[in-house]
């Protein structure tokens, strides 16, 4: 039997089997399930990064339980994501977890069982054998980790029915294809919406996930409140607090609604009237806007207009508090291993440097933006400065950046976005964002 490979993920060491049919994809997307024994994506590792700092800033905000934190990794494969938050959180936060990884797979669950005990994790996992969906509902948890290879939709009912009365729920999509209008059958059979597929269509991909969380989680007399909303590279990733609230759940239409692009001014008055566009100026020119769930708009609800995306979550995206403990000191100090540790776990010395240069470059990749979109309004939009022309007579895009600083200059806190398409957030009036778009420019008006 050949020897297992000895890795590293943020600060926790982790033993796999040898992988089988790598190609030079491995790494860089979901893979394959069939590449190793046990299925590990590397992939993800910026997502259980943050998994890590999430639980972190809600203990240190005190919106977990005083007492011990019923954990569930629910598709846990080679239990790496629970495994760091044993390690990698401070120990006085690590003891008052209890662990547990679910997996349908008994061979997942035994090196999930050989890697705690070679490198003596604190605390213990609880290992659960069989599928989540029948699993989980022994009720009470107050953390649960959805993670699927695909979509995540046949989860979400039996988890949202597993929490206490108030829990934290992440959920992954590798489904992004489905979420983001590329494949539009899809998109309407798992999540009952339509998505015009261009640069904001992750955006919306995300909103489209939040929509039937919560109209799930309203089923069962629940409602939920964002705190991070990402896409990274395969996949797109959203966590929500969910606590138990006939009221909130009555309400969740509230939150919810459709996307209209380019639309006319009577649209974004309606916009405007609703309190979803902060961005004002119903007469100019503007990318896009959202409207109600209900407003009476026959062609958003037929879906025959082509501008119309949804239903999606229109409501904010994060939690600005959460956000602001995705900063760089608690991103290196937590999930970056040092030598004395390397050597614990049997780690060659020659290869000490790189790894913590590796776990350092990866940390902070995988909170890039994150803190500065603390700092503006929870109802900014993204706005993508390469589709700024044709509403604003541009002859190239604004650096993200500078505008973004002008807008704060300007007294509306703006910022560039955690978004692959070059953008900003900001709540500030369309008109000074044409105004300082075209003078960054140098455009003529």
């Amino acid at each position: 039997m050949e020897e297992p490979d000895l890795g590293l993920e943020g600060a926790t060491p982790i033993l796999l089997p040898t992988p089988e049919n790598i190609d030079e994809h491995f790494g860089r997307g979901p893979g394959s399930k069939a590449t190793r024994e046990v299925f590990h994506n590397p992939a993800m590792n910026g997502s259980r990064t943050r998994s890590v700092l999430l639980m972190h800033r809600l203990f240190e905000l005190e919106r977990l339980p005083k007492g011990t934190l019923r954990a569930l990794d629910g598709l846990g494969a080679s239990g790496i994501r629970a495994r760091r938050w044993l390690n990698e959180l401070p120990e006085e936060m690590a003891q008052r977890i209890d662990a547990h990884v679910c997996d349908i797979l008994p061979t997942s669950l035994e090196w999930a069982r050989q890697n705690q005990e070679r490198f003596d994790d604190r605390g213990a996992l609880t290992l659960i054998e069989g599928d989540l969906r029948a699993r989980v509902l022994n009720n009470g948890w107050h953390w649960i980790d959805v993670d699927p290879f695909g979509s995540p939709v046949t989860f979400l009912d039996p988890v949202i029915q597993a929490f206490a009365r108030t829990g934290i729920l992440e959920v992954s999509a590798t489904d992004s294809a489905a979420l983001t209008g590329s494949s539009k059958g899809p998109t309407m059979r798992r999540y009952g919406a339509v998505v015009r597929t261009n640069d904001w269509a992750h955006d919306s991909g995300l909103r489209v996930l939040l929509a039937n969380i919560a109209r799930i989680a309203a089923r069962h007399d629940r409602a939920i409140e964002p705190l991070l909303s990402v896409w990274e590279t395969h996949h797109l990733r959203v966590s929500v607090a969910i606590r138990r609230s006939k009221q909130g759940a009555s309400n969740v239409e509230e939150n919810i609604g459709w996307r209209v692009w380019k639309p006319t001014p009577d649209e974004l008055r309606i916009s405007i009237d609703a309190g979803l566009h902060p961005h004002g100026d119903p007469d100019q020119s503007q990318p896009f806007c959202f409207i109600p769930f209900r407003h009476p708009t026959s062609h958003a609800i037929s879906g025959k207009d082509r501008r119309i995306s949804g239903p999606m979550w229109t409501g904010p995206l994060h939690n600005s508090d959460v956000l602001l403990g995705f900063n760089e000191e608690n991103a290196l100090r937590l999930c970056v291993p040092d030598e004395k540790r390397l050597q614990k776990w049997g780690f060659d010395a020659a290869e000490y440097n790189d790894l913590i240069e590796a776990s350092r470059k990866s940390a902070l990749r995988a909170i890039r933006h994150l803190q500065e979109e603390a700092t503006v309004p929870d109802n900014a939009s993204l706005i993508l400065v390469d589709h700024l022309h044709p509403h604003v007579r541009l002859q190239g895009p604004p650096s993200p950046r500078k505008l973004s600083e002008a807008l704060t200059e300007a007294g509306y806190p703006s910022c560039v976005a955690a978004y692959p398409n070059p953008g900003i957030r900001t709540a500030a009036p369309w008109s000074l964002i044409h105004d300082l778009a075209l003078e960054l420019t140098g455009s003529k008006v």
